[in-house]
């Protein structure tokens, strides 16, 4: 962790804490193992590494899905129908609460997750 010290540029005292954070070579011990980045009021900012499929599940409030490498099949269901978006890269996600998907990575991803602490 990088520690900056302000006083001498802005007169405070206090220290920034600074994080940089290589998710590249990240890999879990476990499919959808995660790497804890942030909590922010009760919302998890995580790295998630996947060679396997999650589950199908209803959000019980909003996500947001980034595949950050690799590349995630994310299948939802629409008015009864399944449907499936394939996500690369800097595609997005927004899943509501209601919602039901599952991502499938193709053939591992690793994707940044923000949702509700404790969230299916």
């Amino acid at each position: 962790m990088l520690t900056i010290d302000h006083s001498a540029a802005t007169g405070m005292s206090e220290d920034v804490r600074v994080r940089f954070v290589d998710t590249v070579g990240f890999v879990a011990d476990d499919a959808w193992g995660a790497l804890d980045l942030a909590e922010i009021d009760g919302v998890t900012v995580r790295v998630h590494w996947t060679d396997q499929p999650y589950h199908w599940h209803v959000n019980d409030g909003s996500e947001v899905f980034v595949v950050l490498e690799g590349a995630v099949d994310m299948r939802y269901r629409d008015e009864g129908k399944e449907r499936v978006e394939r996500l690369t890269p800097g595609r997005v996600c927004v899943a509501e609460e209601g919602d039901q998907h599952v991502a499938h990575p193709v053939p591992a991803a690793r994707i940044l997750v923000v949702e509700r602490k404790g969230s299916v």
